[in-house]
């Protein structure tokens, strides 16, 4: 065999070949010649794609890296709770070189497990800033948690070294402060995140987190999360954090509880002249006015168009009347200007704005004007 047929061999056929026989021996299929085409479709194409990066890196920098591609490879151990079917993962060297030393990874997964993964990525606040080569690093590695009722998954006061997304099942959350008993912060429930507090802030576990019934979890690890994720997660938390802060309705919350809501939040733009929400339409949507000023419309009379009844500022918000009463839009909202907004559904509306009803309904009468 010439010396270019065994680099090859040693260098791209070998690396895949080793991970599909990891991958054959847990899993133990019936039917080996389908489940490695399925495996190389995805999987394998996902390593075949590092190597070639890695091989292109190799090529530019310098020649004095000798590291072995032994260590490229190796079988993490069981976890406290259980991964599923203990994945195997496979390091790969030079797909993203943005900060010295990183080493993405690729966990083995399904193809049904990846596009879950995606779907759940596209909910959550804390990747929406990513393009899609980072996000692609992220999603290949990220591996499926599985755990039980009862299952402490992170507990308050310990270090965090990874961050989880609900797939199935739901999980407690609760905060223990000296000398009082646990309080119920919240629940999770499918599409939401928790676990990224000490990642983002290299802080202690702020809550314990258990499961209420048996879950799926997908997890990210902290070397990944802070390569790829933690510079634009903690711009846009703060980003949102600070706007929160002076919102005059929620001055009564906790910073945890604020910030949960930043997390939540999604952002949308509209120019002069676009209608925000228009009267009459359904109302499944409470927006902040994040930048920029808008006016309130309303048809008073039938035989008139409609007349300006409120003008909305940086910081008010709009929207809760047909949440709060499941009632059509009392009113449309106009961008006067160049506006953003940001906005929470009316699920996410009850969970983490419920404790403020009451405030939400006393301020029901500055809207009256126009209500009746």
């Amino acid at each position: 065999m010439q010396n270019q047929d065994q680099e090859y061999l040693l260098n791209v056929v070998n690396p895949i070949l080793e991970q599909l026989a990891l991958y054959l021996v847990k899993e133990k299929p019936d039917n080996v010649t389908q489940a490695s085409i399925e495996w190389l479709s995805v999987t394998g194409a996902q390593i075949e794609t590092g190597l070639h990066h890695n091989q292109h890196n190799e090529n530019v920098e310098s020649s004095d890296d000798t590291e072995s591609d032994e260590d490229d490879y190796e079988l993490y151990a069981n976890n406290p709770i259980r991964p599923d079917r203990a994945s195997v993962s496979a390091e790969v060297y030079g797909i993203y070189n943005k900060k010295t030393n990183f080493k993405p990874k690729i966990v083995a997964k399904s193809h049904l497990q990846i596009q879950k993964i995606k779907e759940k990525l596209a909910q959550s606040f804390m990747f929406s800033e990513l393009d899609e080569h980072d996000l692609r690093i992220v999603i290949n590695a990220m591996e499926v948690v599985q755990c039980i009722k009862g299952d402490v998954v992170i507990k308050q006061g310990d270090d965090g070294d990874n961050l989880y997304i609900v797939d199935e099942g739901t999980l407690d959350c609760s905060r223990t402060k000296a000398g009082q008993d646990a309080v119920h912060l919240k629940t999770y429930k499918p599409g939401e995140s928790f676990g990224e507090l000490a990642l983002l802030y290299n802080s202690p576990r702020a809550a314990t987190i258990v499961a209420e019934e048996n879950c799926v979890l997908f997890s990210l690890d902290r070397g990944t999360f802070n390569h790829i994720v933690k510079d634009a997660a903690i711009r846009k938390r703060e980003r949102y954090e600070y706007f929160l802060a002076h919102v005059e309705l929620l001055q009564e919350l906790d910073p945890y509880s604020r910030s949960q809501i930043a997390d939540a939040l999604k952002s949308k733009n509209f120019n002069i002249g676009d209608h925000i929400v228009k009267e009459g339409d359904e109302g499944d949507i409470f927006y902040f006015l994040e930048k920029g000023e808008a006016v309130a419309t309303k048809v008073l009379n039938q035989s008139q168009p409609a007349q300006i009844v409120y003008f909305y500022k940086e910081g008010d918000y709009f929207g809760e009347i047909a949440l709060l009463r499941q009632a059509p839009r009392a009113a449309s909202v106009i961008a006067e200007t160049p506006c953003t907004v940001v906005y929470l559904d009316r699920e996410t509306f009850k969970r983490l704005l419920g404790p403020l009803e009451d405030i939400l309904t006393r301020n029901f009468k500055k809207y009256e004007k126009y209500m009746n």
